[in-house]
Order: structure tokens, then sequence, then C-alpha cells
């Protein structure tokens, strides 16, 4: 298409059960962030829409997990979402809630329009039924054995494991999320979209049309769906919470989250026209406007089968020309997990890093999963912000700051003959726009943002190599033809820096008195994107500029541990709750329990056996005799730390050599909750040695 007049730019949906973490933000939101910021900086015609997804079977199992209704739990988490990305910067013109009155209205009238199009089947047939909780089991009310990978916690729509989307009746050995039961077949309607009619439509719209354009992984995807044969796809479901289904014989159901779920982009935009004064229409009905869905790689059939065929079906929508999903982001070399806590949760980042956003924003697209999982590291993080955050970024603008307060009170100099090395450093400056947009036109935010970092290590050099605090000892006109090279790149840096860093960049805009949105200030410039490469000056002399402030501030080791120790204690907490007892033994006879000998101890002496890394060779003092016993503590204990200790020892073992050592008896162990090895040992510290226990 040729330059579009105006850009509709949607991002997921996040389900309203829980907060934003930081995969959410490096899949879907920093990425789309970037892409709105950077069209509105140039110039374009943008709405950036999103909003929560209060409707499907999360919901409601969470609701019932607190004992709660559905509308409690969407108000709550809502709130949260909403406020946790204002608070982070995610510019969206508008969010909105698929539980809002206008959303309602819109996905209904679009059901019913296909309705009466005929472009649903009704079948009826058999689906999973709980009897005790008499109710159908669709999505998540269900778990079970993946067809596909054998993964027995997959879901039933989806196996996480192996991204398979599911139907319930496909899991092996299904079971009720509710109840734990095994779940019967009972009959009921639903209403199908046939996309096996719209197999055509697809393969010439994104097999020929997108082949070159769309990431390799969503068109990988798409194609194995398609090339997979595509069936029918239900659009209504069994529940009581949800989008009634607005047709006769529609009783007690509701519409499918994922038919319901992308019309909340269309109701959103309503929304917002609605409230600034605009018409909806062309931004999702025009062909000159470019619409680009950003999500996860889960939700890439969604966005490119499933949506475009309902689209498609109602005949008057434009499609996306591209749906720029992201793979997955590991946490510190796990799958995040919201279930287990294993996450980074943006309200927790927020209030433990104030005014520190454009830090986790820098380090999540400098590590993006564009084109495969990769993992987030609270050690990248520190690392990512001290040595180019603070150290190339902030270093540099700093010192032209600073230097120029100190030199000139602020104002900038009026520069003097240009050498070479300061024309080839001006037109270096200006060939960033347009090499950092290019990268963001083709959907590569770390590339881009790389580029920007580069513009920042350019600055660095060029105060290196010119060295004004030596210069100005000599030659104060040529320091003046330095310092004022080097502001107009801190003045490029402050209006560039915007889709990446954007509250650093009004902090710097501050600091330089420069402005792309609010020129109307006193004595600010107006400096836009397309201004870096076509104005020759970005700051004129005489300019008067702020007190130097620092832009980023260095991470301390202690602040990165307790990150890594909030995480480490998730992780011992799943562990005891997924902890299994061992199962009782065979049953014994009291005449059994009586030929054990155990007597209170005390080690007396221990050191490690030679070669071996888990045994200790302990001397013990059974009250009867001191004997020797090796015990296979010494990676929990030193043999330092359990001199002296009191322990219960069975004496009458058999004696048994170990690396010859013969061992006469053994010491009494367990596991505590945090699944760390304890002695089990006498309390009243007058028990003498060599008391039998019994």
């Amino acid at each position: 298409m040729n330059k579009p007049k105006r850009y509709t730019i949607t991002s997921a949906l996040p389900y309203t059960n829980g907060p934003i973490h930081i995969g959410h933000l490096a899949g879907v939101y920093v990425p789309a962030d970037i892409y709105a910021r950077f069209l509105r900086l140039t110039g374009n015609d943008v709405v950036f829409i999103g909003g929560s997804d209060e409707h499907g079977v999360p919901i409601t199992i969470k609701a019932k997990n607190e004992g709660v209704s559905p509308q409690d739990v969407v108000d709550k988490y809502h709130a949260i979402i909403k406020k946790s990305f204002e608070e982070f910067g995610i510019s969206f013109d508008n969010y909105s809630r698929t539980s809002a009155k206008i959303h309602h209205e819109t996905a209904s009238q679009f059901f019913k329009t296909l309705y009466e199009k005929g472009a649903f089947i009704e079948e009826t047939s058999e689906q999973l039924y709980d009897e005790q909780a008499n109710q159908f089991l669709a999505d998540r009310f269900v778990t079970g054995t993946c067809p596909k990978c054998g993964n027995e916690e997959a879901y039933g729509d989806q196996c996480e494991k192996c991204g398979t989307s599911l139907n319930a009746t496909d899991l092996i050995n299904p079971k009720s999320a509710l109840t734990g039961n095994v779940p019967t077949l009972k009959e009921t309607k639903h209403w199908y979209l046939p996309l096996d009619r719209y197999e055509d439509f697809l393969k010439e719209w994104i097999l020929e049309g997108h082949k070159k354009d769309w990431k390799p992984n969503v068109y990988g995807q798409v194609k194995s769906w398609i090339d997979d044969g595509l069936r029918p796809r239900a659009v209504t479901r069994d529940l009581d919470w949800g989008i009634p289904v607005p047709v006769k014989g529609g009783e007690g159901k509701v519409l499918y989250v994922w038919f319901d779920a992308p019309i909340g982009y269309i109701s959103s935009t309503k929304e917002w026209a609605a409230r600034v004064g605009k018409d909806w229409e062309p931004y999702w009905k025009s062909d000159d406007t470019k619409l680009v869905h950003f999500i996860g790689k889960d939700n890439i059939v969604f966005h490119c089968i499933i949506f475009p065929a309902m689209l498609k079906a109602e005949g008057s929508y434009i499609l996306p020309d591209n749906v720029p999903a992201n793979e997955f982001l590991n946490l510190e070399g796990n799958k995040l997990s919201t279930s287990k806590n294993w996450a980074v949760w943006l309200p927790d980042y927020l209030l433990e890093f104030p005014n520190q956003q454009d830090v986790l924003r820098y380090a999540l697209t400098a590590n993006a999963p564009e084109t495969k999982d990769n993992d987030f590291t609270w050690k990248d993080f520190q690392a990512r912000n001290n040595n180019e955050l603070v150290a190339i970024f902030g270093n540099f603008i700093n010192r032209v700051v600073v230097l120029t307060n100190k030199y000139y009170e602020g104002v900038v100099p009026k520069p003097n003959e240009l050498s070479a090395i300061d024309e080839e450093t001006l037109a270096a400056v200006k060939a960033y726009p347009d090499v950092i947009a290019s990268s963001i036109e083709r959907y590569r935010f770390r590339e881009a943002q790389q580029e920007l970092m580069n513009l920042a290590r350019l600055g660095n050099k060029y105060l290196a190599d010119e060295e004004p605090w030596k210069v100005i000892k000599l030659d104060e006109e040529r320091t003046k033809t330095i310092m004022y090279v080097a502001l107009q790149i801190a003045a490029a840096l402050a209006t560039l820096s915007e889709p990446f860093l954007p509250f650093t960049s009004s902090k710097l805009k501050a600091i330089l008195k420069v402005s792309s949105s609010d020129a109307t200030q006193e004595h600010r410039i107006e400096n836009s994107w397309n201004d870096i490469s076509s104005k020759t000056i970005l700051l004129p002399s005489g300019h008067q500029i702020c007190e130097a402030e620092l832009l980023f501030s260095k991470i301390e080791d202690d602040t990165i541990q307790f990150q890594l120790d909030k995480l480490e204690a998730s992780k011992k907490a799943n562990e005891v709750a997924n902890k299994t007892l061992e199962p009782q033994k065979d049953t014994i006879t009291f005449e059994d329990f009586t030929k054990l000998d155990i007597r209170v101890g005390t080690i007396l002496e221990a050191e490690k056996m030679p070669k071996a890394k888990k045994l200790l060779v302990l001397k013990v003092d059974t009250g009867i005799d001191v004997r020797t016993i090796v015990s296979g503590i010494a990676e929990s204990f030193t043999p330092e730390e359990v001199v002296g200790k009191r322990v219960t020892v069975l004496v009458n073992l058999a004696p048994r050599e170990l690396r010859g050592v013969v061992s006469q008896g053994m010491i009494l162990m367990t596991e505590n909750a945090e699944g760390k090895l304890v002695f089990v040992n006498p309390d009243d510290a007058n028990v003498p040695n060599g008391l039998h226990i019994s």
C-alpha cells in the first residue's frame, strides 16, 4: 500500500485476573508503545488502542477461588492494570474494558450481523459436563493430557507447553477443574464460524500476500495451521459470565471470549472517537488506514486467522497489515508463571524502582524476544543500567550540561569555524532519524534502540577525542565550537529517545529547554523528529539551558540481591507446595520396632571423607561407647557446624564399610518445610548421652 493516511495500532487485551508482568511488557506493550510514539513524532494520524479483557473462564475461576463475583475480580484488576500502564508510560489513546456498555453493544451487533448473513453454522454436539457442579466444562474449566505433546496439565482451550489450540473434548483423561471429577458428555447447541470456508482467502491474503513482510515466526505458525486444514470454530460457550448470545436460542450462552475480545479493539476505538469528537469508522473501514496488531505468540492464530475471518465475513472492515508478534520472555532461566509467582510484577517494580520506568523499558527492549524466546535476568538489568544508560547516555549528557554551565553559565556558545571532525559529526547526527526510523518501521525495536545508543556513543567519542576540558586552557574559541557541536548531539538525543525512553526524554528536554510537543512555553525550542535531519541548528547560540540533573542512577548490588531473594523465596514456596509426601511403608509389628536401638548421642569430631562429595566421618559419643559413623550430610553441613551437635543415633544397625571406613550406626535426619536437611535431635539439653529413645 502507499503511505497510510492514518494508523490504527492495537495491543492484546490483558486478562483481568492478575496484574501485568514483564512478559506482557516485553511481548506486547513496550514495542507497541515505541511504534505509536514514533509515528506520532513523525507527524502521523495515530490511534493506539488498549483495554482489559474481562470475560472468559480464567476470570470466573479467579472469582470462585476468591469467593467473590466475576465483576469484583475485573473491577479490581482493571483498575490495577490501567494504573500500572499509565505510571509506566504506555501511551494509549484509549484504554477501555470489555465489560463496558459500548463493547457489549458492539460485540452483540457484530454477532447479529454475521448471524443474519448466514456466516455461522449451528451444531448440536456432546460437550464435557460436570454433574456435581451442574456446568459444562469449557476452556480452563477442564484439564487433561494434550493429544499432541502428552503434557498432562493441558487446558481445554490450549496446551501451554506446545502451544496447540484445543477443544475440551480433545483432551485425554479430562478432569473438571471445579470438582476434580471425571466429566460426562452432554448434548448442547452452539454456533460455529466455519473457518474452512475462508481457506482460499487466507491462503491468498497471508501465504501469498504477506510471505515477505510478516515475521517468520508469525508466518510459519499461520502456514502450519492453514496447511493442517481449517475447521469450524465455536463462537459461543455455555457460561453465565460474558456477553449473552443475542439471538433466539442463545439463552444461557455467551459469546466465546476469542470472538468477543478482538472486537474490543473496535469498541475501544468507538469510545475514543466519541470522547475526542472524531469519526471512528475511517480507522477501521478505510483502505488508506494501516492496521497493526501487537500480540504475543500465543495469540497469533486468533489475530491472523480467526479475527480476519470474522472481519472478512462481516465485510466492511479492513484487515491487519501486520501482526508483529514476539516470542516469550523467560525469567532467570525459567518460564514465567503467574500461578507460581515466578514473575516480575509491574506494580511491584514501580513501587521498588521509583522513577526508573525507562530502565525497565530499556532492558526489555535490549533483550526483546523478537525472533526467539529470551531470558530476563536481574544481573543483566543492572548491567544495562550501569554500563549503558549511566555510563554512555547519562555520562554524555551530564558532561555536556555541566561544562556548558561551568564555561558559559548555561548559554549555548557561538561556534567558530567548524573543523572536518565537527562537520563529520554533525552529518552523522543528521543520519540517525532515518536509520532509527527504518528499524522501527520493520518492527526491529531492539535494533532501533541500539542505534539510539550509538548516537550517545558518538557524543562520548566526540568529547573524548576533542577534550574541551583541556582545550579550554589553550583555545577558548575552539572550546566554544566543541561545546556547540556537543549540545546539538544532546538536543538530537532529547527528541530521538522519546519512543524508547519517554521519561528520560522529557527530563532531558526540560534541561535543554527544547520540546517537540510543548513549544509554546517561554524560551523553548521546538524540534520534531524530522527536524533532526533537516535543521542545521537544533540549539541556537544564545539559548539558555538549565543546570545539570542526573538522568540515571547506578543500581547497587544489594538492590539486585533483594530481587533475587524474592524469586528464591517463590521458588522454595513452590517446592514446598508441590512436595508430595512419601506413601506409608509396609506395616510392621511392635516386635519389629522394639528391635531398633535408638539413643541420644553427641558428635565429638567430624571431617570430610577424602574424595567424597557427600560424606562426613563422625566420632559420636553414644553413651555406651564412642564410635565412627559415616553420614551423607557433607553437602548440607561443614564439619565445624556439626561438632557438639546433639543427635539421634540408630546404634544397632549392622556395620558397613564405606570407602575403607567402617560405619557403626546411622544419624537420623529429616527435611524441614523448605526442603533443607535437619537433625532429629532431642530438645532437652539435660538428656544424657546413651538414653534409650522409645
